[in-house]
């Protein structure tokens, strides 16, 4: 399996490093051959190229197994025309990389304050209020006068029926209970389609529990027994919204995992940002990038039916909650270790399988 390498910005180095090192231990234990094929990206490919994602890099991609994506400065980026390119636009735009799939979980060690749950908020990635994505050209939101801003949402057929189908066929492998998350009672035409596509496709699936709940009341449900949800559907901002919610209640947004995928491609990413600010100090947690990471080896192993690398993603998300569970962890969690020294910890937990 051959993975493009981007480290990205700020903290993307950092956590990267982390998770490369991760995935040589997972690709020595279960014999994945993995080759990790490295790139500039932002910053440093504006440096070095005159834009934060030169053009090659798509085929690269492309011809590529899967996409590993470390933050990226996205506020910096605001003109194009200078190469100041949105790489986590770019590539989810290009390689049409429909549904952003967001688990959330607790673990032993970091006891939830509303519990134990598991949950995966699954949201469509590619248009919704998002205008750098919605448009075939330009973008879609107008500056009308000086005070006067629109901003256009774009909700299609065609996307709905895939991203309901995504979640659905998601949620018939764990508890079989969907969740569309939705507000057509305002947005009557938008959502009032997106819900009823939804409602159409679980009908294709037998044994699938279905019901819905309003944005606005499922943020007060969620923060109240998010163990009462299995699989939540969303348009792109709701489920963008929701998924950091969820992620930040298993303990911390550092612990989420992301990864973004299309009917050819996927893309490992980070939930968080670059984190400027804690860049180079060896204090980010790399836990959301690795366990992103995994994803992204268990999308490669169904699509290739390839049940070792779905194997090696058990494993790196099972050493990921042993090491949390013995407070091996950075200390934005509550442990002692820098950034590499907990992507060793989980990869010594994994060499340490290999030994048994």
């Amino acid at each position: 399996m051959q993975i493009v390498v981007l480290p990205g910005d700020g903290i993307g180095p950092e956590i990267t490093a982390a998770t490369t090192g991760v995935l040589r231990a997972a690709s020595e234990r279960f014999q994945l051959n993995l080759r990790l094929e490295e790139h500039a990206i932002g910053h440093a490919s504006l440096k070095q190229f005159g834009t934060t994602v030169r053009p090659d890099l798509l085929d690269m991609v492309r011809a590529a197994d899967g996409l590993m994506l470390g933050p990226t400065a996205t506020f910096d980026f605001k003109d194009e025309a200078r190469g100041e390119i949105n790489p986590s636009r770019y590539f989810r735009k290009n390689l049409d990389l429909f549904a952003n799939v967001r688990p959330a979980r607790t673990y032993a060690g970091r006891p939830g304050q509303l519990g134990d749950f598991d949950l995966v908020v699954v949201r469509e990635n590619t248009e919704g209020f998002y205008a750098d994505r919605n448009m075939e050209e330009g973008n879609g939101e107008l500056l009308v006068t000086p005070d006067v801003v629109i901003s256009l949402r774009r909700i299609t057929r065609s996307c709905c029926e895939r991203i309901a189908h995504a979640a659905c066929r998601l949620a018939m492998k764990r508890r079989k209970h969907l969740t569309i998350v939705h507000k057509a009672n305002v947005l009557k035409i938008g959502d009032g389609m997106f819900l009823d596509i939804c409602r159409e496709a679980a009908k294709s699936y037998p044994g699938l529990a279905v019901d819905d709940v309003l944005v606005d009341a499922m943020m007060a449900h969620v923060v109240r027994n998010p163990a009462s949800f299995d699989v939540i559907v969303a348009t792109n901002m709701f489920g963008d919204i929701l998924s950091d919610l969820t992620a930040e209640l298993s303990g911390s947004l550092g612990l989420g995992g992301s990864l973004n995928v299309g009917d050819r491609h996927a893309m490992a990413q980070a939930a968080h940002g670059s984190a400027p600010d804690i860049a180079g100090q060896d204090v980010a947690n790399p836990v959301s990038l690795i366990l992103s990471t995994a994803l992204l080896l268990a999308w490669h192993g169904e699509k290739s039916r390839a049940v070792r690398y779905e194997e090696a993603a058990r494993a790196i998300e099972d050493a990921v909650a042993t090491a949390i569970a013995q407070g091996r962890t950075t200390r934005d969690i509550g442990g002692i270790l820098g950034t590499a020294a907990m992507g060793a910890a989980v990869a010594e937990l994994l060499h340490r399988k290999i030994q048994d």
